[in-house]
C-alpha cells in the first residue's frame, strides 16, 4: 500500500506504481494513473460505519479502480480543537489495517492553516478529480471538507457530473438503535466496556506496538510478560486488568493484560500495557505485536509488597486460563 503524507509528497502520478508496471487501459489518463475509487472521511477507529464505506471502494477495485482512502492528518477534532483528544488508532495502526483489508493507496492529507482554508470547490476539482482521478466516491451522510466545513455531500453531488465521479452517499449504521460513531466507541473504551467498544468497531479494541524491555519482576517470579509503550495520543480505557488476546507474526495467543503505571513496581507513573500469554516461552523483545483488550476484570491496585502482587497476578492468571477455556491444557 502507497502512503501519500505530507505538504510536499502530495503527488499521485507514481503512488503505488512499480517501474515498468502498466495500470492499463481502465485509466484513461493522460498521465497513466489509474481512475480511483475514493473512501472520504476521518476513519478514526474504522468502525462499522467506516467499513461500510471501504466495502464500497473494494467493491468497486473489483472492476479495476484504484481502491484510495482519503483522510485527514492530523484528524479535524484534533486539528480545530484543543489538540487533547486521544486517538482511537494511531496512525501506524490505520496504516497496518488498511493494508490488510486491501486499500491500494492511503492519502493522509495534512491540515494546515492553509489547507483548511482551500474552498470547498477547489477541493472537490483540485484534489478529487485531477490528483486523485476519482470516477466514484464514498462518503457518509455528515460528510464536511473546506473552509469552515462548507463542502458537504450536496456539493459533491452539485459537481459530481461535471468532474465526472459517482458520488455514493452512505447511510448511518446504527447498533441496538444507536449510530455507530467514533465518538459512542471511545465513551465504551473510556469506561472499559470493552465488549461493547468490539460490537460497534466489529472487532476488539487492540493496541499495536513493539515488544519493549520492562523491569522483568514477572520473570523473576515464574511469570514472564510482554511490555507495550503505547504513544501518548493513543487512548487507553481505564487502568484495570482485562482478558486479551496476542496476535504475532500472523498467529494468536490467549492472554491476560495490565494497563496502567504498575504502582507496586514503579514509581516512575508511566503508562504502560503488560501481557501474561498463555503457554508461551519466546523472547519477542523488538517484535510488533497486537494486543487486544476482550473484557475488563479488575481496576489496577498498589499492593503491599511483591508477595501480594505475585499471589494475584496468579490468581489473575488461574482466572483468565479459565475465560479462555484453556483449564487443563499443557504448555506448549
Amino acid at each position: 500500500m502507497r502512503v501519500i503524507h505530507g505538504t510536499t509528497e502530495f503527488g499521485l502520478e507514481n503512488s503505488g506504481k512499480k517501474d515498468g508496471e502498466n495500470y492499463g487501459s481502465k485509466s484513461g489518463n493522460k498521465d497513466g494513473f489509474p481512475k480511483s475509487a475514493v473512501a472520504f472521511g476521518k476513519f478514526d477507529g474504522i468502525h462499522l460505519g467506516h467499513q461500510k464505506l471501504l466495502r464500497c471502494i473494494l467493491e468497486r477495485k473489483k472492476q479495476g479502480l484504484l481502491a484510495v482512502v482519503f483522510t485527514f492528518d492530523p484528524p479535524p477534532s484534533t486539528f480545530f480543537g484543543n489538540g487533547t483528544e486521544k486517538e482511537l488508532m494511531t496512525a501506524a495502526e490505520k496504516r497496518a489495517a488498511f493494508e490488510k483489508m486491501g486499500v491500494d493507496v492511503l492519502v493522509e492529507f495534512p491540515l494546515t492553516p492553509e489547507t483548511a482554508a482551500t474552498a470547498p470547490e477547489d477541493f472537490i476539482t483540485g484534489l478529487l478529480q485531477e490528483k486523485l482521478h476519482t470516477a466514484y466516491l464514498a462518503a457518509g451522510a455528515d460528510v464536511s471538507f473546506g473552509s469552515r466545513g462548507a463542502g458537504n455531500a450536496a456539493l459533491l453531488h452539485a459537481m459530481a457530473g461535471k468532474c465526472g465521479f459517482e458520488v455514493h452517499i452512505i447511510d448511518k449504521v446504527c447498533y441496538n438503535g444507536k449510530v455507530v460513531s467514533s465518538t459512542g466507541v471511545r465513551q465504551e473504551v473510556e469506561r472499559g466496556r470493552m465488549e461493547e467498544a468490539a460490537c460497534l468497531l466489529g472487532a476488539p479494541y487492540g493496541i499495536w506496538g513493539t515488544v519493549m524491555h520492562g523491569n522483568r519482576f514477572g520473570r523473576t517470579i515464574g511469570m514472564p510478560t510482554v511490555n507495550l509503550l503505547p504513544p501518548g495520543n493513543k487512548l487507553l480505557p481505564p487502568n484495570g486488568v482485562y482478558y486479551s488476546r496476542v496476535f504475532l507474526e500472523g498467529r494468536e495467543w490467549q492472554g491476560i493484560t495490565n494497563i496502567g503505571c504498575k504502582p507496586t513496581v514503579s514509581n516512575d507513573g508511566r503508562m504502560g500495557v503488560e501481557t501474561y500469554i498463555y503457554d508461551f516461552e519466546r523472547e519477542i523483545y523488538g517484535m510488533e505485536i497486537g494486543v487486544s483488550l476482550l473484557g475488563f476484570k479488575r481496576p489496577e491496585m498498589k499492593f503491599h509488597g511483591k508477595n501480594e502482587l505475585k499471589e494475584q497476578m496468579a490468581r489473575d492468571i488461574a482466572q483468565g486460563r479459565r475465560y479462555h477455556g484453556l483449564q487443563g491444557l499443557e504448555k506448549n
